[in-house]
Protein backbone atom coordinates (compact mmCIF):
# COMPACT_ATOMS: atom_id res chain seq x y z
CA UNK A 1 0.00 0.00 0.00
CA UNK A 2 1.28 3.78 -0.95
CA UNK A 3 1.77 5.63 2.27
CA UNK A 4 -0.18 8.94 1.09
CA UNK A 5 1.25 10.96 4.18
CA UNK A 6 4.47 10.05 4.34
CA UNK A 7 4.52 11.34 0.65
CA UNK A 8 2.94 15.07 1.88
CA UNK A 9 5.13 14.79 4.50
CA UNK A 10 8.05 14.70 2.30
CA UNK A 11 6.69 16.74 -0.32
CA UNK A 12 6.22 20.09 1.91
CA UNK A 13 10.37 18.79 3.56
CA UNK A 14 11.13 19.69 0.16
CA UNK A 15 9.41 22.77 -0.72
CA UNK A 16 10.77 23.77 2.92
CA UNK A 17 14.61 23.11 1.42
CA UNK A 18 14.01 25.18 -1.31
CA UNK A 19 13.06 27.95 0.58
CA UNK A 20 15.71 27.89 2.65
CA UNK A 21 18.38 27.10 -0.32
CA UNK A 22 16.67 30.34 -1.83
CA UNK A 23 17.30 32.51 1.33
CA UNK A 24 20.89 31.27 1.43
CA UNK A 25 21.29 32.36 -1.74
CA UNK A 26 19.76 35.75 -1.85
CA UNK A 27 22.07 36.36 1.70
CA UNK A 28 25.23 35.24 -0.51
CA UNK A 29 23.98 37.29 -3.32
CA UNK A 30 24.45 40.57 -1.17
CA UNK A 31 27.96 39.87 -0.30
CA UNK A 32 29.10 38.42 -3.77
CA UNK A 33 28.16 40.50 -6.43
CA UNK A 34 28.31 39.25 -9.96
CA UNK A 35 26.53 39.79 -13.12
CA UNK A 36 26.61 37.95 -16.43
CA UNK A 37 26.13 39.25 -20.05
CA UNK A 38 25.08 36.65 -22.33
CA UNK A 39 25.23 38.32 -25.50
CA UNK A 40 27.53 38.01 -27.98
CA UNK A 41 29.13 41.31 -28.05
CA UNK A 42 28.89 42.08 -24.75
CA UNK A 43 26.20 44.75 -25.38
CA UNK A 44 25.79 45.18 -21.49
CA UNK A 45 29.09 44.36 -19.87
CA UNK A 46 30.71 47.68 -18.57
CA UNK A 47 34.20 48.62 -19.39
CA UNK A 48 36.51 48.45 -16.38
CA UNK A 49 37.55 51.82 -16.36
CA UNK A 50 33.97 53.15 -16.29
CA UNK A 51 33.38 50.61 -13.24
CA UNK A 52 36.19 52.27 -11.81
CA UNK A 53 35.34 55.82 -12.07
CA UNK A 54 31.61 55.23 -10.95
CA UNK A 55 33.09 53.25 -7.45
CA UNK A 56 35.36 56.45 -6.72
CA UNK A 57 32.24 58.33 -6.58
CA UNK A 58 32.00 61.26 -3.89
CA UNK A 59 28.97 62.16 -4.23
CA UNK A 60 25.57 61.39 -5.74
CA UNK A 61 25.20 62.07 -9.35
CA UNK A 62 22.17 62.95 -10.81
CA UNK A 63 20.70 62.38 -14.15
CA UNK A 64 18.30 63.99 -16.36
CA UNK A 65 16.94 62.03 -19.55
CA UNK A 66 14.63 64.15 -22.27
CA UNK A 67 13.72 60.86 -23.60
CA UNK A 68 9.89 60.61 -22.55
CA UNK A 69 6.55 60.58 -24.29
CA UNK A 70 5.31 59.88 -27.66
CA UNK A 71 8.60 58.50 -29.36
CA UNK A 72 8.71 56.68 -32.23
CA UNK A 73 10.27 52.74 -32.79
CA UNK A 74 13.94 53.61 -33.31
CA UNK A 75 13.37 56.49 -30.06
CA UNK A 76 11.93 53.82 -27.81
CA UNK A 77 14.58 51.77 -28.59
CA UNK A 78 17.44 54.83 -27.96
CA UNK A 79 15.43 55.66 -24.48
CA UNK A 80 14.99 51.31 -23.34
CA UNK A 81 19.18 51.03 -23.88
CA UNK A 82 19.77 54.75 -22.23
CA UNK A 83 17.83 53.27 -19.04
CA UNK A 84 19.98 50.18 -19.46
CA UNK A 85 22.98 51.78 -19.34
CA UNK A 86 22.19 53.65 -16.43
CA UNK A 87 20.53 51.15 -14.29
CA UNK A 88 24.08 49.32 -14.97
CA UNK A 89 25.64 52.65 -13.52
CA UNK A 90 23.41 52.88 -10.61
CA UNK A 91 24.68 49.01 -9.33
CA UNK A 92 28.11 49.38 -10.10
CA UNK A 93 28.24 52.88 -8.34
CA UNK A 94 26.64 51.57 -5.15
CA UNK A 95 23.18 53.83 -5.99
CA UNK A 96 25.01 56.98 -6.49
CA UNK A 97 23.94 57.09 -9.61
CA UNK A 98 20.09 58.25 -10.16
CA UNK A 99 18.13 58.97 -13.22
CA UNK A 100 14.92 59.85 -14.27
CA UNK A 101 13.08 60.49 -17.71
CA UNK A 102 11.59 63.79 -18.48
CA UNK A 103 9.32 64.74 -21.22
CA UNK A 104 10.16 68.08 -22.86
CA UNK A 105 6.44 68.71 -23.69
CA UNK A 106 4.92 68.35 -20.40
CA UNK A 107 5.70 72.18 -19.69
CA UNK A 108 1.99 73.99 -19.49
CA UNK A 109 1.51 76.61 -21.97
CA UNK A 110 3.36 76.90 -25.31
CA UNK A 111 5.32 80.14 -23.92
CA UNK A 112 6.48 78.00 -20.96
CA UNK A 113 7.58 74.84 -23.52
CA UNK A 114 9.54 77.40 -25.69
CA UNK A 115 11.18 78.67 -22.93
CA UNK A 116 12.22 75.07 -21.33
CA UNK A 117 13.24 74.17 -24.51
CA UNK A 118 15.26 76.81 -25.36
CA UNK A 119 17.16 76.51 -21.63
CA UNK A 120 17.98 72.72 -23.09
CA UNK A 121 19.44 74.07 -26.18
CA UNK A 122 21.50 76.87 -23.84
CA UNK A 123 22.92 73.87 -22.35
CA UNK A 124 24.22 71.89 -25.67
CA UNK A 125 21.08 69.61 -25.90
CA UNK A 126 19.93 70.32 -29.37
CA UNK A 127 16.86 69.18 -30.62
CA UNK A 128 16.63 66.64 -33.78
CA UNK A 129 13.39 67.02 -35.55
CA UNK A 130 11.79 63.05 -36.11
CA UNK A 131 9.28 62.55 -39.63
CA UNK A 132 7.18 59.62 -39.31
CA UNK A 133 4.44 57.67 -41.00
CA UNK A 134 1.45 56.58 -39.57
CA UNK A 135 -1.52 55.33 -40.37
CA UNK A 136 -0.94 57.29 -44.10
CA UNK A 137 -0.64 60.46 -42.07
CA UNK A 138 2.92 62.40 -41.47
CA UNK A 139 3.66 63.75 -38.59
CA UNK A 140 6.98 65.95 -37.31
CA UNK A 141 7.85 66.32 -33.90
CA UNK A 142 11.28 67.49 -31.62
CA UNK A 143 13.06 65.13 -29.44
CA UNK A 144 15.41 66.01 -27.27
CA UNK A 145 18.12 63.42 -27.33
CA UNK A 146 20.34 64.40 -24.97
CA UNK A 147 20.38 64.40 -21.16
CA UNK A 148 21.55 66.82 -18.10
CA UNK A 149 23.78 65.38 -15.66
CA UNK A 150 24.54 67.27 -12.30
CA UNK A 151 27.32 66.42 -9.32
CA UNK A 152 28.49 68.76 -6.92
CA UNK A 153 26.33 71.74 -7.63
CA UNK A 154 27.44 71.21 -11.39
CA UNK A 155 25.76 70.01 -14.60
CA UNK A 156 26.54 69.57 -18.25
CA UNK A 157 24.14 68.78 -20.98
CA UNK A 158 25.23 65.92 -23.44
CA UNK A 159 23.73 64.83 -26.82
CA UNK A 160 22.86 61.13 -27.09
CA UNK A 161 22.01 60.58 -30.24
CA UNK A 162 25.62 60.91 -32.57
CA UNK A 163 26.91 59.39 -35.40
CA UNK A 164 27.89 59.29 -39.13
CA UNK A 165 25.20 61.03 -40.28
CA UNK A 166 26.07 59.91 -43.86
CA UNK A 167 24.56 56.55 -42.76
CA UNK A 168 21.15 55.36 -42.35
CA UNK A 169 18.98 56.38 -39.32
CA UNK A 170 18.69 53.16 -38.09
CA UNK A 171 22.74 53.09 -38.61
CA UNK A 172 22.79 56.06 -36.74
CA UNK A 173 20.95 55.11 -33.85
CA UNK A 174 22.86 51.76 -33.74
CA UNK A 175 25.85 53.85 -33.12
CA UNK A 176 24.77 56.31 -30.73
CA UNK A 177 24.07 53.14 -28.71
CA UNK A 178 27.21 52.02 -29.22
CA UNK A 179 28.56 55.30 -27.62
CA UNK A 180 26.41 55.58 -24.62
CA UNK A 181 28.89 54.30 -22.31
CA UNK A 182 31.83 57.06 -22.84
CA UNK A 183 29.32 59.83 -23.36
CA UNK A 184 27.83 59.72 -19.79
CA UNK A 185 31.09 57.91 -18.16
CA UNK A 186 32.97 60.94 -19.78
CA UNK A 187 30.32 63.43 -18.50
CA UNK A 188 30.46 62.42 -14.98
CA UNK A 189 34.33 62.11 -14.84
CA UNK A 190 34.46 65.57 -16.36
CA UNK A 191 32.42 66.81 -13.50
CA UNK A 192 33.51 64.56 -10.61
CA UNK A 193 37.59 64.88 -11.40
CA UNK A 194 39.31 67.08 -9.07
CA UNK A 195 43.02 66.66 -10.53
CA UNK A 196 42.63 67.80 -14.06
CA UNK A 197 44.96 67.44 -16.77
CA UNK A 198 46.78 69.97 -18.38
CA UNK A 199 46.53 70.64 -21.96
CA UNK A 200 49.40 73.44 -22.93
CA UNK A 201 48.78 75.55 -26.57
CA UNK A 202 52.21 75.97 -27.77
CA UNK A 203 52.74 79.08 -29.08
CA UNK A 204 55.60 81.49 -30.45
CA UNK A 205 55.87 80.03 -33.63
CA UNK A 206 53.00 81.50 -36.14
CA UNK A 207 50.13 79.23 -34.91
CA UNK A 208 46.48 79.94 -34.87
CA UNK A 209 46.04 82.53 -31.93
CA UNK A 210 43.30 82.46 -29.12
CA UNK A 211 40.62 83.33 -31.14
CA UNK A 212 40.38 80.74 -33.74
CA UNK A 213 40.81 78.15 -31.25
CA UNK A 214 38.60 79.46 -29.12
CA UNK A 215 35.46 76.81 -30.10
CA UNK A 216 38.05 74.09 -29.02
CA UNK A 217 39.77 75.72 -25.77
CA UNK A 218 36.32 76.15 -24.36
CA UNK A 219 35.00 72.39 -25.23
CA UNK A 220 38.41 71.21 -23.92
CA UNK A 221 38.08 73.75 -20.61
CA UNK A 222 34.80 71.40 -19.42
CA UNK A 223 37.49 68.61 -18.95
CA UNK A 224 40.77 69.98 -19.26
CA UNK A 225 42.73 72.81 -17.45
CA UNK A 226 44.00 74.30 -20.93
CA UNK A 227 47.11 77.18 -21.50
CA UNK A 228 48.86 78.77 -23.77
CA UNK A 229 52.69 78.56 -23.51
CA UNK A 230 56.00 79.55 -24.63
CA UNK A 231 57.91 76.71 -24.42
CA UNK A 232 61.87 78.56 -24.29
CA UNK A 233 59.59 79.68 -20.96
CA UNK A 234 57.99 76.26 -19.61
CA UNK A 235 60.95 74.06 -20.00
CA UNK A 236 61.11 71.46 -19.10
CA UNK A 237 57.66 71.22 -19.69
CA UNK A 238 56.94 68.50 -16.84
CA UNK A 239 53.44 70.46 -15.54
CA UNK A 240 52.04 69.39 -19.04
CA UNK A 241 49.94 66.10 -19.88
CA UNK A 242 49.70 67.04 -23.40
CA UNK A 243 50.92 69.65 -25.62
CA UNK A 244 48.80 70.88 -28.61
CA UNK A 245 51.11 72.26 -31.55
CA UNK A 246 48.59 73.90 -34.41
CA UNK A 247 49.22 75.40 -37.31
CA UNK A 248 52.79 76.63 -37.29
CA UNK A 249 54.15 78.81 -39.65
CA UNK A 250 57.62 79.70 -38.39
CA UNK A 251 60.50 77.78 -37.92
CA UNK A 252 60.80 75.82 -34.39
CA UNK A 253 64.59 76.88 -32.51
CA UNK A 254 67.13 73.95 -31.69
CA UNK A 255 66.26 74.18 -28.24
CA UNK A 256 62.65 74.26 -28.66
CA UNK A 257 62.51 70.90 -30.51
CA UNK A 258 64.67 69.47 -27.80
CA UNK A 259 62.35 70.94 -25.07
CA UNK A 260 59.48 68.75 -27.07
CA UNK A 261 61.73 65.67 -27.65
CA UNK A 262 62.66 65.30 -24.09
CA UNK A 263 58.79 66.00 -23.00
CA UNK A 264 57.84 62.99 -25.52
CA UNK A 265 60.31 60.92 -24.03
CA UNK A 266 59.30 61.35 -20.08
CA UNK A 267 56.05 60.15 -20.98
CA UNK A 268 54.43 63.42 -22.28
CA UNK A 269 52.06 62.84 -24.82
CA UNK A 270 51.91 65.46 -28.26
CA UNK A 271 49.04 66.17 -30.87
CA UNK A 272 50.64 67.99 -34.00
CA UNK A 273 48.58 70.09 -36.53
CA UNK A 274 51.21 70.79 -39.13
CA UNK A 275 50.51 71.81 -42.15
CA UNK A 276 53.61 71.34 -45.03
CA UNK A 277 52.16 73.72 -47.37
CA UNK A 278 51.47 77.64 -46.97
CA UNK A 279 48.33 77.50 -49.03
CA UNK A 280 45.39 80.17 -48.17
CA UNK A 281 41.68 81.06 -50.13
CA UNK A 282 42.67 84.37 -49.79
CA UNK A 283 44.84 84.51 -53.14
CA UNK A 284 42.52 81.34 -55.23
CA UNK A 285 41.47 84.04 -57.61
CA UNK A 286 44.88 84.64 -58.42
CA UNK A 287 46.03 83.23 -61.60
CA UNK A 288 49.66 82.63 -60.55
CA UNK A 289 49.00 81.79 -56.72
CA UNK A 290 51.41 78.37 -55.89
CA UNK A 291 51.35 77.02 -52.28
CA UNK A 292 54.89 76.86 -51.24
CA UNK A 293 57.02 74.94 -48.27
CA UNK A 294 56.91 75.65 -44.68
CA UNK A 295 60.21 75.73 -43.17
CA UNK A 296 58.78 74.66 -39.44
CA UNK A 297 61.68 72.54 -38.62
CA UNK A 298 60.01 69.70 -37.58
CA UNK A 299 60.44 67.60 -40.54
CA UNK A 300 63.66 65.79 -39.04
CA UNK A 301 61.94 65.44 -35.95
CA UNK A 302 58.96 63.56 -37.02
CA UNK A 303 60.94 61.32 -39.52
CA UNK A 304 62.95 60.33 -36.63
CA UNK A 305 59.80 59.61 -34.66
CA UNK A 306 58.32 57.46 -37.79
CA UNK A 307 56.65 59.64 -39.92
CA UNK A 308 57.18 61.79 -42.82
CA UNK A 309 54.08 64.60 -44.02
CA UNK A 310 54.96 65.07 -47.22
CA UNK A 311 55.25 68.14 -49.30
CA UNK A 312 52.38 68.17 -51.04
CA UNK A 313 48.31 68.66 -51.25
CA UNK A 314 45.91 65.92 -51.50
CA UNK A 315 42.57 66.78 -53.58
CA UNK A 316 39.29 64.90 -53.48
CA UNK A 317 35.82 64.18 -55.28
CA UNK A 318 34.61 64.24 -52.05
CA UNK A 319 34.63 67.59 -50.68
CA UNK A 320 33.31 70.84 -49.29
CA UNK A 321 31.48 73.23 -51.41
CA UNK A 322 33.00 76.63 -51.71
CA UNK A 323 31.08 79.88 -52.80
CA UNK A 324 32.81 81.05 -56.31
CA UNK A 325 31.51 83.96 -58.84
CA UNK A 326 30.23 82.46 -61.31
CA UNK A 327 29.05 85.62 -63.09
CA UNK A 328 27.07 89.18 -62.73
CA UNK A 329 23.65 90.14 -62.99
CA UNK A 330 22.99 93.72 -62.55
CA UNK A 331 26.43 94.55 -61.68
CA UNK A 332 25.78 91.94 -58.83
CA UNK A 333 28.61 89.26 -58.64
CA UNK A 334 26.60 85.86 -58.32
CA UNK A 335 27.86 83.26 -55.97
CA UNK A 336 27.79 79.51 -56.80
CA UNK A 337 28.56 76.91 -54.26
CA UNK A 338 30.44 74.57 -55.95
CA UNK A 339 32.92 71.36 -55.07
CA UNK A 340 36.60 72.28 -54.00
CA UNK A 341 38.60 69.31 -54.01
CA UNK A 342 41.44 71.15 -51.84
CA UNK A 343 38.76 70.73 -48.74
CA UNK A 344 38.35 66.96 -48.33
CA UNK A 345 35.54 65.65 -46.33
CA UNK A 346 36.50 62.94 -44.28
CA UNK A 347 34.67 59.66 -44.08
CA UNK A 348 37.19 57.03 -43.57
CA UNK A 349 38.56 56.39 -40.67
CA UNK A 350 40.14 53.83 -38.84
CA UNK A 351 38.61 51.04 -36.36
CA UNK A 352 39.66 53.07 -34.10
CA UNK A 353 38.39 54.49 -30.31
CA UNK A 354 39.53 58.05 -31.66
CA UNK A 355 37.54 57.93 -34.52
CA UNK A 356 35.15 55.16 -34.14
CA UNK A 357 30.99 56.63 -35.41
CA UNK A 358 32.29 59.98 -35.90
CA UNK A 359 30.62 62.17 -38.36
CA UNK A 360 32.33 63.56 -41.40
CA UNK A 361 35.20 65.96 -40.57
CA UNK A 362 35.95 68.76 -43.04
CA UNK A 363 39.80 69.06 -44.00
CA UNK A 364 40.96 72.25 -45.70
CA UNK A 365 44.67 72.03 -47.66
CA UNK A 366 45.33 68.73 -46.60
CA UNK A 367 48.81 66.90 -47.40
CA UNK A 368 49.63 62.76 -47.23
CA UNK A 369 51.50 61.15 -44.17
CA UNK A 370 54.10 58.29 -45.31
CA UNK A 371 55.14 56.00 -42.23
CA UNK A 372 58.89 55.22 -42.46
CA UNK A 373 60.69 53.10 -39.97
CA UNK A 374 61.11 53.76 -36.30
CA UNK A 375 62.02 50.68 -34.32
CA UNK A 376 59.55 50.36 -31.16
CA UNK A 377 56.79 52.54 -32.62
CA UNK A 378 53.28 51.13 -33.28
CA UNK A 379 51.70 53.14 -35.85
CA UNK A 380 48.07 53.67 -36.62
CA UNK A 381 46.79 55.32 -39.57
CA UNK A 382 43.62 57.65 -38.61
CA UNK A 383 42.33 59.71 -41.33
CA UNK A 384 42.29 58.62 -44.74
CA UNK A 385 40.81 60.66 -47.99
CA UNK A 386 38.50 58.64 -50.27
CA UNK A 387 39.65 56.83 -53.29
CA UNK A 388 38.22 59.62 -55.43
CA UNK A 389 41.61 61.44 -54.44
CA UNK A 390 45.06 62.33 -56.13
CA UNK A 391 47.77 64.31 -54.41
CA UNK A 392 49.81 67.14 -56.21
CA UNK A 393 53.60 67.59 -55.64
CA UNK A 394 54.58 71.40 -53.60
CA UNK A 395 54.58 73.67 -55.30
CA UNK A 396 50.77 73.54 -56.03
CA UNK A 397 49.05 75.87 -58.45
CA UNK A 398 45.53 76.69 -56.86
CA UNK A 399 43.30 78.68 -59.04
CA UNK A 400 39.51 78.36 -58.94
CA UNK A 401 39.13 78.85 -62.23
CA UNK A 402 41.37 75.41 -62.85
CA UNK A 403 38.16 73.84 -61.24
CA UNK A 404 36.60 73.70 -64.93
CA UNK A 405 39.29 71.95 -66.40
CA UNK A 406 39.71 69.09 -64.20
CA UNK A 407 38.70 65.55 -65.09
CA UNK A 408 36.66 63.16 -62.86
CA UNK A 409 39.05 59.95 -64.03
CA UNK A 410 41.97 61.95 -62.83
CA UNK A 411 41.29 61.49 -59.53
CA UNK A 412 42.05 57.60 -58.73
CA UNK A 413 45.34 57.34 -56.61
CA UNK A 414 43.24 57.13 -53.07
CA UNK A 415 43.42 56.49 -50.47
CA UNK A 416 45.91 59.05 -48.89
CA UNK A 417 46.67 58.79 -45.12
CA UNK A 418 45.98 62.19 -43.52
CA UNK A 419 46.58 61.55 -39.63
CA UNK A 420 48.84 58.98 -37.71
CA UNK A 421 48.77 57.71 -34.39
CA UNK A 422 52.32 56.55 -32.77
CA UNK A 423 52.65 54.93 -29.59
CA UNK A 424 55.80 53.36 -27.83
CA UNK A 425 58.96 53.84 -26.53
CA UNK A 426 60.32 56.81 -28.83
CA UNK A 427 63.81 57.21 -28.85
CA UNK A 428 65.72 61.24 -29.04
CA UNK A 429 66.39 63.11 -32.09
CA UNK A 430 69.54 63.78 -30.28
CA UNK A 431 70.40 60.47 -29.38
CA UNK A 432 74.31 60.12 -30.43
CA UNK A 433 74.35 63.69 -31.51
CA UNK A 434 75.30 66.72 -30.39
CA UNK A 435 73.06 68.93 -27.60
CA UNK A 436 71.83 72.53 -28.99
CA UNK A 437 73.68 74.91 -27.47
CA UNK A 438 72.12 76.71 -23.82
CA UNK A 439 70.16 73.76 -23.11
CA UNK A 440 70.21 72.18 -19.66
CA UNK A 441 71.63 68.50 -20.44
CA UNK A 442 71.89 67.17 -17.14
CA UNK A 443 68.66 65.21 -17.45
CA UNK A 444 68.86 64.49 -21.01
CA UNK A 445 67.47 60.76 -21.62
CA UNK A 446 68.59 59.09 -24.59
CA UNK A 447 65.47 56.13 -25.07
CA UNK A 448 62.16 57.29 -23.39
CA UNK A 449 59.48 55.99 -21.74
CA UNK A 450 55.98 55.09 -23.48
CA UNK A 451 54.09 57.53 -24.39
CA UNK A 452 51.86 58.40 -27.87
CA UNK A 453 52.30 61.07 -30.83
CA UNK A 454 49.36 62.10 -33.05
CA UNK A 455 50.37 63.97 -36.25
CA UNK A 456 47.67 65.33 -38.42
CA UNK A 457 48.42 66.82 -42.28
CA UNK A 458 45.85 69.88 -41.65
CA UNK A 459 47.09 72.70 -39.23
CA UNK A 460 43.20 74.21 -40.32
CA UNK A 461 41.43 71.34 -38.25
CA UNK A 462 41.84 73.34 -35.21
CA UNK A 463 40.80 76.56 -36.52
CA UNK A 464 37.15 77.99 -35.82
CA UNK A 465 35.80 80.49 -38.11
CA UNK A 466 34.42 84.13 -37.07
CA UNK A 467 31.32 85.54 -37.45
CA UNK A 468 31.96 88.91 -39.75
CA UNK A 469 29.31 90.63 -37.97
CA UNK A 470 29.66 90.48 -34.53
CA UNK A 471 33.25 89.15 -35.06
CA UNK A 472 33.17 85.64 -32.38
CA UNK A 473 34.20 82.69 -33.08
CA UNK A 474 31.80 80.15 -34.74
CA UNK A 475 31.74 76.27 -33.36
CA UNK A 476 34.55 74.25 -34.75
CA UNK A 477 33.22 72.85 -37.83
CA UNK A 478 30.52 74.80 -38.65
CA UNK A 479 29.77 75.71 -42.16
CA UNK A 480 27.92 78.93 -42.74
CA UNK A 481 27.75 77.99 -46.54
CA UNK A 482 25.93 74.58 -45.92
CA UNK A 483 25.03 75.27 -42.40
CA UNK A 484 26.25 72.02 -41.09
CA UNK A 485 28.61 71.26 -38.24
CA UNK A 486 31.45 68.85 -39.02
CA UNK A 487 32.82 66.58 -36.63
CA UNK A 488 36.20 68.30 -36.14
CA UNK A 489 35.50 69.45 -32.42
CA UNK A 490 34.60 65.94 -31.60
CA UNK A 491 37.44 64.10 -33.39
CA UNK A 492 40.11 66.71 -31.64
CA UNK A 493 38.79 65.96 -28.09
CA UNK A 494 38.55 62.61 -29.18
CA UNK A 495 42.68 62.70 -29.86
CA UNK A 496 42.96 64.78 -26.51
CA UNK A 497 41.08 62.16 -24.63
CA UNK A 498 43.14 59.12 -25.81
CA UNK A 499 46.24 61.22 -25.11
CA UNK A 500 45.72 62.45 -21.92
CA UNK A 501 43.80 59.26 -20.79
CA UNK A 502 45.57 57.20 -18.71
CA UNK A 503 42.62 55.50 -17.14
CA UNK A 504 41.34 53.57 -20.74
CA UNK A 505 37.98 55.03 -20.12
CA UNK A 506 37.95 56.06 -24.06
CA UNK A 507 38.10 52.36 -24.82
CA UNK A 508 34.43 52.16 -23.97
CA UNK A 509 33.99 53.82 -27.76
CA UNK A 510 35.04 50.30 -28.49
CA UNK A 511 31.66 48.71 -27.68
CA UNK A 512 30.25 47.27 -30.04
CA UNK A 513 26.09 46.51 -30.67
CA UNK A 514 25.53 44.23 -33.36
CA UNK A 515 21.84 44.84 -35.79
CA UNK A 516 20.70 41.46 -36.89
CA UNK A 517 18.10 42.58 -39.24
CA UNK A 518 15.32 40.03 -40.84
CA UNK A 519 15.97 39.30 -44.20
CA UNK A 520 12.03 40.51 -45.45
CA UNK A 521 12.51 38.91 -48.90
CA UNK A 522 12.76 35.78 -46.60
CA UNK A 523 10.29 36.27 -44.38
CA UNK A 524 7.71 36.91 -47.20
CA UNK A 525 8.30 34.01 -49.52
CA UNK A 526 7.97 31.57 -46.56
CA UNK A 527 5.63 33.72 -44.28
CA UNK A 528 2.67 31.15 -44.14
CA UNK A 529 5.17 28.23 -43.46
CA UNK A 530 5.91 29.70 -40.52
CA UNK A 531 2.53 30.75 -39.70
CA UNK A 532 1.13 26.93 -40.03
CA UNK A 533 4.44 26.04 -37.86
CA UNK A 534 3.40 28.42 -34.97
CA UNK A 535 0.15 27.41 -34.82
CA UNK A 536 0.36 23.52 -35.64
CA UNK A 537 3.12 22.68 -33.06
CA UNK A 538 1.84 23.44 -29.87
CA UNK A 539 -1.49 21.58 -30.23
CA UNK A 540 0.46 19.41 -31.97
CA UNK A 541 3.09 18.97 -28.67
CA UNK A 542 -0.15 19.10 -26.48
CA UNK A 543 -1.59 16.27 -28.38
CA UNK A 544 1.46 14.22 -27.57
CA UNK A 545 2.12 15.07 -24.34
CA UNK A 546 -1.39 13.80 -23.52
CA UNK A 547 -1.25 10.40 -25.38
CA UNK A 548 2.44 10.23 -23.57
CA UNK A 549 1.35 11.00 -20.17
CA UNK A 550 -1.68 8.73 -20.52
CA UNK A 551 0.29 5.52 -21.53
CA UNK A 552 2.66 6.24 -18.75
CA UNK A 553 0.12 6.14 -16.14
CA UNK A 554 -1.63 3.21 -18.10
CA UNK A 555 2.11 1.09 -18.18
CA UNK A 556 2.73 2.26 -13.79
CA UNK A 557 -0.86 1.16 -12.45
CA UNK A 558 -1.93 -1.39 -14.98
CA UNK A 559 1.07 -3.69 -13.51
CA UNK A 560 0.27 -2.36 -10.30
CA UNK A 561 -3.37 -3.85 -10.59
CA UNK A 562 -1.90 -6.92 -12.41
CA UNK A 563 -0.02 -7.48 -9.65
CA UNK A 564 -2.16 -6.92 -6.60
CA UNK A 565 -4.53 -9.41 -8.96
CA UNK A 566 -1.45 -12.01 -8.73
CA UNK A 567 -1.96 -11.45 -4.91
CA UNK A 568 -5.33 -11.70 -4.17
CA UNK A 569 -5.19 -15.28 -6.32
Amino acid sequence: MVKWESKKIGDLLLLANGLVLAVVLSQLGTFYFFRIDLTEEKRYTIKQPTKDLLQSLDDDVYVEVYLEGDLNAPFRRLRKAVGETLEEFRVYSNNKVHFSFINPATAVGQSAQREFMASLAAKGIQPTNIIDNKDGQRSEKLVFPGALISYSGVEKGIMLLKGDRAKGSEEVLNQSIEGLEFELANAIQSLSVVDRKKIGFVTGHGELDSLQTASLENNLLESYDVFNIHIDKEFPLREYDVLVVSKPTRSFSESDKYAIDQFLLRGGKLLLLIDPLNASMDSASSENYFALPYQTGLEDQLFHYGVRINQDLVQDRVSLRYPVVTGNLNGKPQMTPIEWPFFPLINHYADHPVTRNLDMSALKFVSSIDSVKAVGIRKTPLLFSSGYSRNLTAPVKINVADLRKEKPEAFSEGPFVLAYLLEGKFSSLYKNRFLPDGVDSSGFKADGVYSKLIVVSDGDLARNDINFRTGQPQPLGFDSFSGYTFSNQELIRNMVAYLADDSGLIGARNKEVKVRPLDKEKIKNSRMMWQSINLALPILAIILFGILKAYMRKRKYGSFEKKMAIGNE
